[in-house]
């Protein structure tokens, strides 16, 4: 993540490897004069970063070079497909089991913890006369805030973890001196919420606006809420809040006193808390109350597709809470822009149909409300949503808030005609004109078309438009740079309204003013992207529809941003949404060159995917089960 990432060492010469583990049995392999080694890095300032930079180079890449390398949140979403024969596949297919996880961190991240941990209780010894204080105290709140994280990171995967807190495991104890039971999803909760508040009332624990552009990248008070805001919100949602699924999980009762709390424990909440949805809320609102952040806005803001467009595009804006820079725009444009095109490109990550009909039209109303059992759409007729979708037509295609051509005319389907600003700047479909610097080139997804090449095609025949550098010739090299936002403004935002609504609807008193700052920030998020409020294009819906509208209005949105793999999951709809055919056009229809093929325009299934309600958490892995025998797996595996 961020620059730390991009730092990651490795410290053999001073035996770091030695505190390294996989599991509960092995944390340490002590070398003899590891006692001497050891002391010596707190004597020098340069050891001691260098510790500090390893402690964090765990937290999570989730842009890698290649899209879906690093974790399967967008591979394996209904938002996406990608071309790659990666390990999201197994987990799109159901191929996978206790034995065989794809992206397994668990020992990942519990490295990191112990690293934190190491640190945190070493680093004031340091004695280098060369380094302040003040420069000791930011490093070890940076590692305690990477430490709350690591666990955030492993709860959304997999539930309820153990926690550690400070404890160094004794490397010299038995296997069964090892064996730690997991915590409830509300300890872990509770604990990583006390953490990160702890984190954000420290005074070494920079604000947004104090940080220097050197430190772009680091935790700050406004991350540390930004991460409460998120957790909170999974913790309101039905998969951590009353899930009968999960109701039988139960802690083993033992009689070490150490885990009396744990013993015998359900591990997830067995009742329903509406409350937990007032705490999401105050959890966004305390986001807003740092009196930094803002929606981004292109100049005078008139322009709702540059809006949309600069929030990773003007690197380091004030919508930014916490971002990924990660090789200039490369990473996410060589993984966009079609074979088509010139120079380096593997046009593979793209939206699937369903995605594409997310979107809502100009007047602010979505079209699409549901499908038939053949995959045709239900229409809204009041949508203006052609029921002649691929129909061709002659219209203006809007280009100029994200590249340097002016809006231009284009014969193409009803479908994608006379849609939201963010369906342009996000949706590139087949039959249309890549735009880069000051050339354009005509793109082809039919089977034999100019970009329909091997493995190197959309699945789908769509590619996401939003994260390349259109006003650049990456054909020569130049992909420019975006910051990719892990946390931003757009995302509190929603959090806050759906935890509103939430309350509304589960009758839950709000504190004075939060429903109309609710309704006040949506109006605001929609305006930014040109479109009327929600209440004057729904006036007359009730309080289910508002939440189901928050829920497509978080979808289109965060597009592309890592959160819909977490969403269908923690609404608990994935079952619906995530398995069964995935649609797209009809790649497989022959063509030739750039030309696109009438019958290219037909919503084909490209894949049929597998969720099971036991996909909702990840397993813990067979090893770790007979490692641990206290370790209770997870419901299904």
């Amino acid at each position: 993540m961020n620059i730390f990432n991009s730092k990651k060492i490795w410290i053999a010469c001073l035996a770091f490897g030695a505190m390294t583990f996989s599991s509960c049995e092995d944390f340490l392999d002590r070398q003899e004069d590891e006692k001497l080694t050891f002391d010596k890095i707190w004597e020098n300032r340069n050891y001691v970063k260098q510790y500090w930079l390893n402690a964090m180079s765990f937290l999570p890449n989730d842009n890698g070079s290649f899209i879906g390398d690093k974790n399967p949140y967008l591979g394996a979403s209904d938002e996406c497909t990608i071309a790659y024969d990666r390990d999201y596949r197994k987990i799109n297919f159901g191929s996978w089991n206790a034995s065989s996880v794809p992206y397994y961190r668990m020992d990942h991240y519990y490295k990191g913890i112990r690293e934190c941990n190491i640190f945190m209780q070493n680093v004031d010894r340091c004695s280098d006369p060369l380094i302040t204080k003040d420069q000791l105290a930011e490093w070890k709140v940076q590692a305690r805030f990477a430490r709350a994280y690591y666990y955030f990171s492993m709860m959304r995967d997999y539930g309820p973890v153990f926690l550690l807190g400070d404890e160094l495991l004794d490397f010299t104890a038995s296997t069964e001196a090892l064996y730690r039971p997991r915590h409830t999803w509300d300890q872990c909760v509770d604990y990583v919420t006390s953490e990160l508040e702890a984190c954000a009332q420290d005074p070494a624990m920079p604000s947004q606006s104090s940080l220097s552009e050197t430190k772009y990248g680091y935790a700050t008070k406004g991350v540390c809420y930004a991460v409460i805001s998120r957790m909170k919100l999974y913790s309101a949602r039905p998969l951590f809040n009353g899930n009968e699924l999960y109701r039988n999980l139960v802690n083993p009762v033992v009689t070490d006193e150490q885990f009396a709390e744990q013993s015998g424990q359900p591990l997830f909440p067995r009742e329903f808390d509406a409350k937990k949805w007032l705490e999401a809320a105050e959890a966004a609102h305390k986001v807003f109350e740092e009196g930094f952040y803002e929606l981004y806005r292109e100049g005078d803001g008139s322009n709702p597709y540059a809006n949309y467009y600069g929030i990773t595009h003007q690197t380091w804006n004030k919508e930014l809470i916490w971002t990924d820079r990660y090789n200039g725009g490369y990473s996410w444009g060589v993984n966009t822009v079609p074979t088509g095109v010139a120079g380096t490109a593997y046009g593979a990550v793209g939206p699937t149909q369903q995605q594409v009909d997310a979107y809502a039209m100009s007047n602010g109303r979505y079209p699409i409300t549901g499908y038939f059992e053949d995959g045709t759409p239900k229409i809204d007729n009041q949508s203006g949503y052609s029921a002649d979708e691929f129909q061709i037509e002659t219209w203006k295609y809007p280009a100029s808030g994200w590249s340097k051509f002016s809006d231009y005319d284009l014969k193409a389907p009803n479908m994608y005609k006379d849609r939201e600003p963010r369906f342009y700047v996000t949706i590139f479909f087949g039959g249309n004109y890549w735009l880069h610097e000051n050339a354009s080139t005509m793109i082809s997804f039919a089977k034999g078309g100019n970009s329909n090449k091997s493995h190197d095609y959309p699945k789908s025949g769509y590619l996401c438009n939003r994260f390349y550098d259109h006003e650049l010739n990456s054909a020569n090299g130049n992909w420019g740079n975006i910051t990719f936002p892990l946390f931003r403004l757009g995302e509190i935002y929603l959090n806050f309204i759906e935890a509103v609504l939430e309350c509304k609807r589960n009758g839950v008193s709000l504190p004075a003013g939060y429903e109309n700052e609710a309704f006040a920030k949506w109006d605001d998020l929609r305006d930014r992207s040109g479109m009327a409020p929600i209440r004057e294009v729904y006036k007359n819906a009730d309080i289910n529809q508002l939440v189901d509208l928050c829920r497509k209005e978080r979808r289109v949105e965060l597009a592309f941003e890592s959160h819909r793999y977490f969403d269908t999951r923690t609404w608990m709809i994935a079952e619906e949404t995530d398995g069964g055919p995935m649609y797209g056009m009809d790649t497989t229809c022959p063509g030739s060159g750039s030309v696109t093929p009438q019958g290219f325009w037909k919503r084909t299934v490209f894949e049929t995917r597998v969720f099971k309600s036991n996909h909702y958490l990840y397993p813990f892995s067979q090893r770790e089960l007979d490692r641990n025998r206290l370790l209770v797996q997870n419901y299904g595996w």
